[in-house]
């Protein structure tokens, strides 16, 4: 370009540039909506690209995701509201950032589609002949009560934001593990088996992989508990005793942290049965791993999915922090996530988002009639095959525990850090 062109280029440019700061002062709405960013903090299990561009386009707003394992987010988020403005993660977490004060109430009457949100998150129970399941379930820790506690009697503040929520178990190789049967032979016990000795891994978060060792104990006779959501000291002494013996004998091939690095023990062999979440399970199908998600016959860990407010959130960001959390039961991402294994606390409005087929399977327990596709875009489910545990109503019928921060807490974190370094 020469000297001349190179002028004409910059004087060309300089008046793009006077005319876009021209319509800048003209309509400062256009730029001031473009300039939020909101930033949301969580877990890679719902913050996922995909979501966020389409969220971004959809609601014109600027959206940065920080993800984190499930400890460390939790950790950061109470420590620092600051860091935040929407925490997306687990019920377990309610109490911790309640208590640090690292979050404000969401008032109902700004959720577009509250009333729509079912029973499970308001009750506890997806039906009333279900099982209400140990420890926090999601009624008791959402409304905010008039002395400022949490509670389960209805207010019109909450806690959080009802959204994704489902039943984990144990996945299991049955390349390895002959497959069981759902509700019925297939058992928590299954991880403290000496025939898995050595290929046993569970997850690396002291308030859920706690539950899963809690119950292989129990299913195997090992202890009982008292109340499996609420340990005592004595419990929890026991309790830790019994891993750590076997952790010495190298039955623990290891603890993960994270959905893609659950696929990765999996797929090198390092372990045949471990503690697992459902992207995990569909990642590793996808994959041609043949892994099946237990329906173990004492009942699933369960878990509900949390969007919380910064309590340091500005007004302007505030705003833009309710439409995200609207977007999010507006239908598609519940629709998106189905195909991951999850649920939404309103599943009627992604029911049209869906294909039958996909609906079928997902929610109604029924067989594929096609191959469907999880949310990477490699089949994940193989046509004949049925869900896991059934339908959506079955599974959430048969909840053993909620994830849960336990009133002992702090002493069960010192003792899950001793388990990890033994």
């Amino acid at each position: 370009m020469s000297h001349t062109s190179n002028r004409r280029h910059f004087l060309r440019t300089i008046g793009a540039g006077a005319a876009v700061s021209t319509l800048a002062f003209k309509a400062p709405f256009v730029f001031a909506k473009k300039m939020i960013t909101l930033r949301v903090m969580g877990t890679h299990v719902t913050l996922q690209e995909e979501l966020r561009q389409r969220a971004m386009r959809e609601l014109g707003i600027n959206i940065e995701f920080i993800p984190m394992g499930s400890a460390a987010v939790l950790q950061k988020a109470a420590a620092d509201p600051d860091s935040f403005d929407l925490y997306e993660q687990w019920s377990d977490s309610i109490n911790i950032l309640w208590q640090a004060g690292a979050i404000q109430p969401i008032e109902t009457e700004r959720l577009v589609y509250w009333d729509e949100v079912n029973d499970l998150t308001k009750t506890g129970k997806i039906n009333p002949t279900a099982k209400l399941g140990a420890g926090d379930a999601p009624n008791k820790i959402l409304y905010v009560q008039n002395d400022d506690s949490l509670g389960s009697t209805p207010s019109k503040q909450i806690s959080f934001m009802p959204y994704v929520h489902n039943v984990d178990s144990f996945g299991y190789n049955t390349r390895f593990i002959e497959q069981g049967t759902p509700y019925d032979s297939e058992s928590w016990a299954w991880l403290l088996d000496d025939a898995n000795k050595g290929k046993v891994g569970l997850i690396n978060a002291p308030t859920i992989g706690i539950f899963d060792a809690a119950l292989a104990v129990q299913a195997k006779g090992l202890m009982t508990f008292k109340d499996i959501g609420n340990m005592t000291i004595t419990e929890l002494d026991k309790l830790f005793e019994i891993l750590l013996s076997k952790k010495r004998q190298g039955h623990f091939s290891g603890f993960w942290t994270s959905v893609p690095q659950s696929v990765d023990f999996m797929k090198t062999g390092r372990v045949n049965i471990q503690s697992m979440f459902s992207p995990g399970v569909s990642a590793c199908r996808g994959q041609g791993i043949p892994v099946v998600f237990a329906s173990p016959k004492e009942g699933y860990r369960a878990w509900h999915g949390v969007m919380c407010l910064s309590s340091s959130v500005t007004e302007e960001v505030k705003e833009a922090a309710y439409k995200y959390m609207n977007w999010w039961l507006s239908g598609y991402p519940g629709a998106f996530i189905a195909r991951q294994g999850y649920y939404i606390s309103n599943p009627e409005r992604s029911q049209p988002l869906m294909s039958k087929p996909e609906w079928d399977f997902w929610y109604e327990g029924k067989e594929a009639t096609i191959d469907l596709k999880g949310t990477d875009d490699r089949v994940s489910v193989l046509a004949g095959n049925f869900r896991d545990g059934g339908s959506y109503q079955k599974r959430f019928s048969n909840v053993a525990v909620w994830n849960t921060v336990m009133q002992n807490y702090d002493y069960s974190l010192d003792k899950w850090y001793e388990l990890l370094n033994a």
